[in-house]
């Protein structure tokens, strides 16, 4: 059996990385100011940074079901057997549940995996389902992989201010910082899918040393791949990077990717994050 790998565009895998290893990746939406555009497209990371800053409205909405119908076809134009489609955590977004709605009409079988990540935690869940997908695994075994490689990573993230958070209806059990939100800088992480309150940290230099520390302590001495994430935060991402690469004896795969319109619109201008992914043989 041949199996496609479809994802969407909160992943934010390096495109060359989508393209060689033919990753169909679908784009989620950005509404600023009234005017919808897909993810990747003409809403930059920066658009959505300006418009943040300015306090122009920003919200965000999840694909079509016909906009996974259309990925699910191409697959089957193509000539695979099967396809396992690999999304953001539906506690966060919708999406899964447009892919599930176009999984039930689609020409072929669609496995949909709700990775309870996203970003690069997503990512390379995805990574690993293409890679057990082209050493010739079927959908049950290419969906294992992303599950497997999803469970297993972590999320962990600071940002400058809780209220893009709050805007947008994703802090969850993280509404308990509010009180203090502009008192303190909070580390957050991914539990289950959802966002929850890690640490309150007195200034954002600490708060970024910290989220360093516990993602020296999250990865170890086994071998892990790495992603730094941000928001209009080039120069301390790639600082944050160089000390995690001269830090984590087992460190595989390093990439630095600034995050997109839709998790940019919710975290805000500043935001870091990390994402250790530790292999999971699959």
């Amino acid at each position: 059996m041949s199996v496609a790998v479809v994802t969407d565009s909160t992943s934010y895998l390096p495109e060359h990385l989508a393209r060689d290893r033919g990753i169909d990746v679908v784009p989620l939406q950005v509404v600023i100011g009234g005017t919808a555009y897909d993810e990747g497209g003409d809403a930059s990371p920066a658009a959505v940074a300006e418009a943040l800053h300015s306090w122009t409205p920003v919200t965000t909405s999840r694909p079509a079901p016909a906009t996974f119908a259309e990925a699910y076809q191409r697959a089957a134009d193509a000539g695979f057997d099967g396809v396992v489609s690999v999304h953001l955590s539906s506690r966060m977004s919708g999406t899964v549940e447009s892919a599930g709605l176009a999984a039930k009409e689609a020409p072929l079988r669609v496995e949909v995996v709700d990775s309870r990540s996203l970003g690069m935690g997503l990512g390379f869940a995805v990574l690993s389902a293409a890679h057990s997908a082209a050493g010739g695994a079927g959908v049950d075994d290419v969906a294992a992989a992303a599950r497997c490689r999803a469970e297993a990573s972590t999320v962990l993230f600071y940002v400058d201010t809780l209220e893009h958070l709050r805007r947008g209806g994703r802090i969850g059990p993280a509404a308990a910082l509010l009180g203090s939100a502009f008192a303190v800088k909070p580390l957050l992480q991914l539990v289950d899918g959802q966002i929850q309150p890690l640490e309150k940290v007195r200034t954002s230099t600490r708060a970024i040393a910290r989220l360093e520390e516990l993602a020296a302590a999250r990865a170890g001495a086994s071998r892990s791949d790495v992603a730094v994430h941000h928001l209009a935060n080039q120069a301390r991402a790639d600082a944050l990077a160089g000390r995690l690469r001269s830090r984590l004896p087992g460190l595989g795969d390093l990439y630095v990717r600034e995050v997109g319109a839709v998790v940019g619109a919710h975290v805000g201008p500043g935001m870091l994050a990390v994402v250790v992914a530790p292999s999971t043989g699959r």
